[in-house]
């Protein structure tokens, strides 16, 4: 802080917006409350925040799980309520850009109410941010969620008491199953501004005191404000420096110094000292703990996910048996709805349509109904949905976080820290989330390393579900050979990259692991729905104008000009047939779309053993898409963007080609 409050003229590369955050967010209808629901990360937020308004914003038992804003509304009584889910936030003393988010949100949209999701099993982590928030002198309520496990655990929180000593209404919850929404609306209708029972001492009482005297009278929060100029807050400097007079600065500046000077630089620590004080005692006050309780099976089986004795092979029997369903019962599914749904109507569309340019447009190889509707509904939607439902279980049984424990040590060799770690597993799930993720790693080298692979050769859900299905039916060996190859280059990429990148601080980090849970199977099949269907959403449009990109390539010549130009490649290097130049160029639209193509040409024996598997590990390394290629961009500038395609798409073809020739020595 003291480099930068004396000159106007730094850099706002971290400054809070001037313009209010809601202006970056759709246009809201005309309401009278705001509400921000907050809280830990994990502790329940996005589900609370799906039960008050109806809306779907996804759900799981890992942190992380939420990484923008969303607004959706409800009414009660005559008020009408604009909600805000955010994500997680651990103090408002802030140590990374998605934390800076909700700050800026809450001092910019400055809310009627503050809405406090606490996590039961992290009670005293909650009750911290909850001191810190009460300062804010914000109307509040509390929900404390999954009371339901605590009580199996043998403690039981009074919430009654918590209400006394906070003044804010206190509301119990099991959100996953909607327990406690009458009663959380009806609170928000009656939310009340805190009071804290902490004192900090005279000296820091005075000094905040005068930080917030000098400053100007219209901005919000000074008290706040004051306490973390006098912190040092990293991202509040150029804050003060767009907010406050010039000449007032100087002055915040010396009544810093001068408290600093006094707790001789650990005035943090005092500030800690006396919230834990705080945090004890109410602790001490609510909890009641029972002498008997049944044992603790989740922690033991969420030990063995973690460890290397029994973590690997838990690892292996969950890929197992994935594969096992996907290539089995996704296989059948899709093949029913082929003979039961397309084929009669492609019959009854190719007498129906005589004119010979108007049924290929149709119903032809790259027809709008055959490439774009069947392909995404009748190939892909199946697969998806029997994955979807896996990868939708092991999120809510808290599988994944005790995943990126296990795969530590893996990382720590590619100069990844545990940071990095849950970035690279959601990548498992959705590479542009993932992605979105990595911008919580304070470390440029991490952060670029980790946006590279999970770009480069890691697949995403749909694509696992996808090349599971096509390797399938080549065999189990296939989809072993597969996945170690690009588990392979993962790992040397990472290496590579390590060693060529300079090195930079990075942070220590803690994995918050959530407690093991038995998945709700109503909440598991939503969340399904709510994936296949903003799958569909965004797919099935991709796939339909892809197909007529397709269909103009080829009509107009330029298809069969470019699979002759390709030809030395892709058949005499790659070793596979020109048909899998229509793959790569539907790679770049969606991956969906190429997978589609690809197991279609497998079904129809143009696809032997040794080009499966090319063909698997070609596509998963190709050109990223164009959703994910955007969000690099943002993270990355495009310079660096246009670099990583550049090298991924070159690299991609040169391994395939390296992979053809070494196993057509053994196969």
């Amino acid at each position: 802080m003291k480099e930068t409050l004396g000159s106007a003229e730094k850099s706002h590369s971290h400054q809070m917006p001037l313009a209010p955050v809601a202006a970056e967010l759709p246009t809201p209808r005309k309401v009278s409350q705001k509400v921000i629901v907050t809280g830990l990360p994990n502790s329940g937020k996005s589900q609370i925040f799906n039960n008050l308004t109806g809306e779907y914003s996804i759900v799981a038992n890992y942190p992380l799980s939420t990484v923008c804003v969303k607004q959706g509304q409800f009414r009660m009584g005559d008020e009408q309520y604009e909600v805000y889910d955010t994500p997680g936030l651990y103090c408002l003393f802030i140590h990374s850009e998605d934390e800076l988010v909700v700050r800026d949100l809450i001092f910019q949209e400055k809310p009627d109410v503050l809405l406090l999701c606490i996590d039961a099993n992290l009670l005293k982590q909650s009750l911290a941010l909850a001191a810190d928030l009460i300062e804010l002198q914000i109307p509040m309520v509390i929900a404390i969620n999954a009371i339901d496990e605590t009580a199996r655990k043998g403690l039981w929180i009074d919430s009654a008491t918590l209400s006394q000593i906070t003044g804010v209404p206190v509301v119990e919850s099991i959100a996953i199953k909607g327990i406690g929404t009458n009663k959380l609306k009806s609170a928000i209708q009656k939310a009340r501004v805190g009071s804290l029972s902490i004192h900090y001492g005279d000296i820091m009482t005075r000094g905040i005191s005068t930080v917030e005297s000098l400053l100007p009278e219209a901005l919000p929060y000074k008290h706040k404000t004051s306490m973390l100029a006098l912190l040092n807050d990293p991202f509040l400097d150029n804050y003060l420096i767009d907010n406050v007079p010039e000449e007032q600065l100087q002055k915040i500046q010396d009544t810093v110094d001068e408290i600093q000077d006094y707790f001789k630089g650990n005035l943090a620590r005092t500030i800690n000292h006396k919230r834990a004080e705080w945090v004890d005692s109410v602790t001490e006050k609510i909890i009641r703990r029972q002498v008997a309780f049944a044992g603790r099976v989740s922690e033991t089986i969420a030990r063995m996910c973690r460890s290397v004795v029994f973590g690997v092979p838990i690892l292996m029997g969950i890929i197992v048996i994935t594969y096992f369903l996907v290539v089995n019962v996704a296989d059948w599914l899709s093949k029913r709805l082929d003979a039961i749904l397309w084929a009669p109507v492609q019959e009854y569309l190719n007498a129906l349509i005589p004119y010979p340019f108007w049924n290929e447009f149709f119903i032809g190889q790259y027809g709008v109904l055959t490439l774009g509707v069947a392909g995404a509904i009748l190939t892909v939607l199946p697969i998806l949905s029997v994955y979807f439902i896996l990868y939708n279980i092991l999120e809510d049984v808290g599988y994944i976080p005790n995943l990126s424990v296990l795969s530590r040590r893996v990382f720590d060799k590619i100069g990844l820290s545990g940071a990095s770690i849950m970035p690279m597993v959601l990548g498992f799930g959705c590479k542009t989330m993932a992605t979105l993720t990595a911008k919580t790693l304070t470390s440029p080298k991490e952060r670029y390393i980790t946006t590279f692979l999970i770009a480069f050769a890691l697949p995403c859900a749909p694509q696992i579900g996808l090349n599971m299905s096509l390797l399938g039916k080549v065999g189990i060996t296939a989809f072993i050979i597969t996945f170690s190859v690009l588990a392979t280059i993962e790992a040397v990429t990472g290496l590579i990259l390590n060693k060529i990148i300079k090195e930079d601080d990075k942070n220590c980090f803690i994995q918050a692991l959530p407690a093991i849970r038995m998945p709700n199977l109503k909440a598991v099949i939503k969340k399904t729905y709510y994936r296949l269907f903003w799958f569909l959403e965004e797919a099935l449009p991709a796939f339909m104008y892809a197909a007529i990109a397709m269909f103009t390539l080829d009509k107009t010549g330029l298809l069969k000009a470019s699979k002759v130009f390709l030809q030395p490649v892709v058949e005499r290097f790659m070793g596979l047939p020109t048909e899998m130049v229509d793959a790569l160029i539907l790679v770049i639209a969606r991956r969906e779309a190429a997978a589609s193509v690809i197991i279609k040409m497998s079904e129809n024996g143009h696809l032997n053993y040794v080009q499966s598997i090319v063909a698997v590990v070609l596509t998963t390394m190709f050109v990223p898409c164009m959703a994910h290629i955007g969000i690099i961009v943002k993270q990355q500038g495009w310079k660096s963007t246009v670099f990583m395609v550049f090298t991924m798409t070159i690299t991609s073809v040169i391994i395939a080609g390296i992979l053809n020739k070494l196993l057509l020595l053994f196969f």
